[in-house]
């Protein structure tokens, strides 16, 4: 049984990974701001919460060293997020993501010589037909360049992840230090393309509660959960991620869930699921 301390914050977490879909979503279907500004704003107040949450807990970051690479592979996936979510439905967005993150790594435990067994890899061969069934070409495919730069996030989410397991003494120290490091080179990223700047008050808003909220304090509260899941739960509970995400782009910014998106999410989905199961029972 989880407790429901843990059962809680693992609720919130989930509805704030599926938030950031959401508020990215609907501030660029708005036009109330520009791609490169989004994720400037988004790791600068992602930086922001994390600072202040470090100093009310009084954490220490000065010891850390800086992983340049894990710093690169965050602002890679914030920009692809970002510049994604232009022309993909927060629901679509949100299951390219997730598959390209689980994929990534499942392939670097494939890399490490990991075993998986038959069962899994019939799973792993059916996540990756659902997601190229969800981008192959047709009436209702998303658009070719928001699917491409949204699976590269999710590839560099994927890595993210993987070096954050490398990771000693304090998360959120590492998570403040990667934020900040990264903010240069989103700020930079939004010099270099000022010609689009567009930047009004609800989107600003809306970047600021993607980074403070949905971002900064949403991985507090999934590092504070993560004791109490264990490997499996962790990794199966973010397959609420996508569903969470179409549910909200239907409510909120009236994106119906397309029957390829529906069957997409089946394969995805229901293919990860088996592959996680059966490295449970070999483990």
């Amino acid at each position: 049984m989880i407790a429901r301390r843990t059962l809680l914050l693992t609720a919130l977490a989930m509805l704030a990974f599926a938030a950031n879909s959401l508020l990215c979503r609907a501030a660029l279907q708005q036009a109330s701001i520009d791609p490169a500004s989004f994720a400037s704003v988004r790791l600068a107040s992602g930086a922001a919460m994390l600072s202040l949450l470090m100093r009310w807990r009084a954490a220490e970051a000065a010891a850390l060293a800086t992983d340049w690479l894990a710093v690169l592979m965050l602002w890679l996936y914030v920009a692809g997020f970002s510049f994604a979510y232009l022309t993909l439905s927060a629901g679509t967005g949100a299951l390219i993501l997730f598959g390209a993150v689980q994929l990534t790594m499942f392939g670097a435990g494939l890399r490490a010589g990991e075993r998986f067994a038959p069962q899994a890899w019939v799973g792993l061969g059916l996540a990756l037909a659902g997601l190229l069934y969800l981008v192959a070409p047709g009436v209702a495919a998303p658009a070719p360049l928001g699917a491409l730069l949204m699976g590269v996030a999710g590839a560099a989410w994927g890595v993210y992840s993987l070096r954050g397991r490398r990771a000693s003494g304090n998360p959120l120290a590492s998570t403040a230090r990667n934020f900040l490091c990264a903010t240069p080179l989103a700020l930079l990223m939004s010099l270099l393309m000022q010609g689009q700047l567009q930047l009004q008050t609800q989107g600003l808003l809306l970047g600021m509660a993607s980074g403070a909220l949905s971002s900064g304090l949403g991985y507090v509260l999934w590092y504070a959960a993560l004791p109490g899941l264990g490997a499996l739960r962790a990794a199966s509970v973010q397959l609420l991620v996508p569903p969470l995400a179409a549910l909200g782009g239907a409510l909120l910014l009236a994106e119906l869930p397309t029957l390829r998106l529906t069957l997409a999410s089946l394969a995805i989905l229901g293919g990860v699921a088996l592959v996680l199961l059966s490295r449970a029972r070999g483990r």
